[in-house]
């Protein structure tokens, strides 16, 4: 009985004294220790290089108003990943969009008319290339002020962030 005790202690404390999951005990499977080594070092990395202080961001100058009533598109996800004419990499979850004629980085709020949403956005590539159409936004953007995931395209109101 003794013997058993003293086992059953060593067994224990082994156990506790060494840091394991559940992955080390299950036959058969491996532990995956670069992907724990590498969501370690990004972990630092964000805590080092990275501080949070607000989601909000808050543009300095005035919007002025530039088309009352406007037609804006959704930009298609098939340019997800590919260069825009501005150089800048197309990325459909950001708040981006695309403009026949605007400056790149020109910041635009665009407000459905719809419901009143509005978001602002920054041109980076040139288009829409269909005839009616003034703005094409990034997936984003354009679900951001759409009351719905079925439309297309919605009438918006566009304004112009002057300096």
């Amino acid at each position: 009985m003794k013997r058993i005790q003293i086992l059953l202690f060593l067994l224990i404390s082994l156990l506790v004294s060494t840091s394991f999951s559940a992955q080390s005990i299950i036959p058969g499977k491996k532990q995956n220790k670069t992907r724990i080594d590498s969501i370690a070092k990004r972990n630092t990395t964000v805590e080092k290089d990275l501080q949070v202080i607000d989601t909000v961001v808050q543009y300095q100058g005035k919007f002025k108003p530039f088309k009352k009533t406007a037609h804006a598109s959704y930009y298609a996800d098939r340019f997800h990943g590919r260069r825009t004419a501005s150089g800048r990499v197309y990325d459909k979850n950001k708040l981006t969009a695309a403009h026949k004629s605007l400056p790149f980085g020109t910041k635009i709020r665009v407000t459905n008319l719809a419901n009143g949403k509005s978001v602002i956005v920054e041109v980076i590539d040139r288009g829409p290339f269909v005839r009616g159409r003034e703005i094409d936004l990034s997936r984003k953007a354009f679900y951001t002020i759409a009351s719905s995931s079925g439309m297309g395209y919605i009438n918006v109101a566009l304004e112009i962030l002057q300096k």
